[in-house]
């Protein structure tokens, strides 16, 4: 079963801005940015939104668009499970582009959306398979403390430099974009779950790795035609 979500008028209302607030300092009682801040920020003005990270061939001729969030375990599942066997046969080997879409269903997705992105696009890939791979150790007992300082970690594990993390997790300009991409995105392609994936136009929902198989030889075998 995926993780759902609600999106009215591009706006996540079950998730992202209706928790809390973003990390402020690693070990801190730092005022926290709140949720009306946030939905001031990328409602009431222009936030700039950020480009696709992508993997694999460029002109690959089939594109997987896969939405998933770093605290849906349906996503980690698929992550440690399905996508291993997907890059192998077919990123790496040039028959598919794969694109990752973050979702934001609480703060702690956007915080680990902030470690992902630390390290800019070379690093991406490598550590949102640390998230999923680890997702039941960093989220741990669910508590703020504990799950902030676990990202840290992740962070500092994946080569980057302790004020390089904490750079990132206190980053709020970064955090509104984020938030503004996914709105952007999620609701232009009417997703209400995750993971969900769009093959070379059209939109699936989770799947098991056979049945996508199925559709990605389907849609190289028509573009070879």
């Amino acid at each position: 079963m995926s993780k759902t979500l609600t999106i009215l008028g591009g706006v996540a209302v079950a998730g992202v801005l209706a928790v809390g607030g973003w990390f402020a300092s690693q070990h801190s009682e730092a005022s926290l940015i709140t949720a009306a801040q946030a939905q001031e920020a990328t409602a009431d003005k222009t936030v700039q939104t950020l480009p696709d990270v992508s993997l694999g061939q460029e002109n690959a001729p089939v594109t997987i668009i896969e939405y998933s969030s770093f605290t849906c375990p349906h996503c980690a599942d698929w992550h440690t499970e399905e996508y291993p066997t997907l890059k192998k046969d077919y990123i790496d080997t040039g028959k598919v582009k794969f694109i990752q879409r973050e979702v934001y269903f609480d703060m702690f997705g956007i915080w680990a959306g902030l470690i992902a992105q630390c390290g800019g696009d070379p690093k991406y890939y490598a550590i949102s398979d640390m998230l999923f791979n680890k997702q039941r150790d960093w989220i741990g007992d669910g508590k703020q403390q504990t799950i902030s300082d676990n990202l840290h970690k992740i962070g500092l594990q994946a080569g980057l430099t302790n004020d390089q993390v904490t750079t990132c997790m206190n980053d709020e300009k970064r955090a509104e974009q984020l938030v503004a991409t996914f709105q952007k995105n999620a609701s232009a392609d009417k997703i209400d779950a995750t993971p969900t994936f769009i093959i070379n136009g059209t939109k699936y929902s989770n799947m098991v790795w056979s049945d996508m198989k199925k559709i990605i030889d389907d849609d190289l075998a028509k573009a070879a035609q």
